[in-house]
C-alpha cells in the first residue's frame, strides 16, 4: 500500500485526509481524484500542493475509462472513495445526482479494483445508513433504515461494495463516521453555515425546535480512524467512527453566537426539512479494539473551527454567492436569501 488514489480528496474530509496522510506517509505517493463539483475545490489542497508525494487529477468517478487510467498511470495499488453527494437537504431537492455518483460511481470504482486486482478498496460511508436511533446505540452488524435520498444512496453504493466482496472477494473495508467538523467544510452545513453568517450578524436558519442530536466528530480524528482501517482493518468488514461527544443542534447554534460575541436573536427557527432523523449513534467498539480513541475534544475543536473561518475568510466568502445563493433561496426562502445576497455583494 504505497499509491493511494482518493476519490473525493479535494471535498471537505477527503482534502483533510490528504494533508494528514501526505505528512504522516512521505514515502506514500498521494493521487487525489475529484470532479470538482460545487463542494470540491482545488484549493482545499493548497497546502500540499508542492509536495513531491502529491498529484492532482480532475475526473469522474462515473468515468470508467479515465478511472482505469488514473490507476495504471500511477500504479495504484489502493482507492480511498470520498467521492459522494453528500448534502441531506440537497437530496431532497435533487435526488438524481445522488444515485449517480454515490451508486454508479461505487460500482465504477469496485469494477477497476477487481478488474485490477488492487490491494485495497476503501469506502467512507455514513452512520445515516442506520436511519435515526432515538436512544442507544448502533453497532455495524445493525440493519440500515435509510430515510433520505442521500441516506439510501450511500446504503445501496455500501451493499453494492459488499457484494463485491463476497462474490468477487474484493479486498474492502468501510467506515461509518458521524457528522464531522474541522476547516475546509462547504458552508451549507450546520457549523460552518451559523459560523459564517454569524460573523456577518446574518440569521442561523435552525430546523424546527433544533432538538436533533448528532454526535460531533472532529475531522482530524475521522482522518486517523481512515488511516488505521486501511492498515489494520479486516478486509469485508465496516467500523463506525464516533466521538460518543452528543450535542443538539440548538447547542450547538448557541454555542457559535456565544464564542463570536453575538445576540442569540440571530438564530432563527425554519420549517423542518422532510424526515428530519431525531437522532444518530454509534457503537465504536469495534474499532478501538483496532486502538483508535478520538484525540480532539469537542471544545477545542470547536474552539479551532471558529477560529479557521474566522483567519480564511477570502476562502469562504466567494463561495456564498452566484449558484450558492440560488440554493439557499430553495432552502431557506426569499427572505434568508435577500438578506445574504445584500451582505454578499458588499463583499
Amino acid at each position: 500500500m504505497h499509491h493511494l488514489l482518493v476519490t473525493g480528496g479535494a471535498g471537505f474530509i477527503g482534502a483533510n485526509f490528504v494533508h494528514y496522510m501526505i505528512d504522516q506517509y512521505p514515502e506514500y505517493h498521494i493521487v487525489v481524484y475529484d470532479k470538482l463539483t460545487y463542494a470540491g475545490r482545488r484549493e482545499n489542497l493548497d497546502p500540499v500542493a508542492d509536495r513531491p508525494n502529491y498529484t492532482f487529477i480532475q475526473g469522474d468517478i462515473c468515468d470508467a475509462e479515465q478511472v482505469r487510467q488514473a490507476i495504471t498511470t500511477h500504479q495504484i495499488d489502493t482507492i480511498v472513495n470520498f467521492a459522494a453527494e453528500t448534502h441531506v437537504d440537497r437530496s431532497i431537492l435533487d435526488p438524481d445526482a445522488f444515485v449517480k455518483t454515490d451508486v454508479l460511481g461505487v460500482s465504477v470504482l469496485c469494477e477497476a479494483v477487481r478488474a485490477l486486482q488492487l490491494e485495497r478498496f476503501h469506502h467512507v460511508s455514513t452512520d445515516e445508513v442506520y436511519g435515526p436511533i432515538p436512544e442507544g446505540t448502533c453497532t455495524e452488524t445493525d440493519a440500515f433504515r435509510p430515510t433520505s435520498p442521500y441516506a439510501a444512496s450511500k446504503a445501496s453504493g455500501e451493499l453494492l461494495a459488499l457484494s463485491y466482496h463476497i462474490t468477487y472477494g474484493l479486498p474492502l473495508t468501510i467506515t461509518r463516521g458521524v457528522n464531522t467538523y474541522g476547516p475546509y467544510q462547504y458552508p451549507e452545513k450546520v457549523m460552518p453555515l451559523f459560523i459564517t453568517n454569524a460573523l456577518d450578524d446574518l440569521p442561523l436558519p435552525l430546523y424546527g425546535d433544533g432538538r436533533q442530536v448528532r454526535d460531533r466528530l472532529h475531522v482530524l480524528d475521522h482522518a486517523r480512524a481512515i488511516d488505521l482501517v486501511l492498515h489494520r482493518g479486516q478486509a469485508g468488514h465496516a467500523y463506525n467512527v464516533a466521538a460518543d461527544c452528543e450535542k443538539t443542534n440548538i447547542e450547538v447554534a448557541r454555542l457559535i453566537v456565544q464564542a463570536l460575541g453575538k445576540p442569540e436573536s440571530l438564530i432563527q427557527s425554519v420549517t423542518d426539512r422532510p424526515a428530519h432523523d431525531i437522532r444518530y449513534a454509534l457503537d465504536t467498539s469495534k474499532l478501538q479494539a483496532l486502538g483508535w480513541q478520538p484525540q480532539v475534544d469537542f471544545e477545542q475543536g470547536f474552539a479551532a473551527t471558529i477560529d479557521w473561518y474566522c483567519q480564511h475568510q477570502p476562502w469562504w466568502r466567494p463561495i456564498k454567492s452566484g449558484d450558492y445563493l440560488a440554493y439557499y433561496r430553495r432552502q431557506y426562502g426569499e427572505h434568508l436569501a435577500t438578506l445574504l445576497g445584500s451582505t454578499s455583494a458588499q463583499d
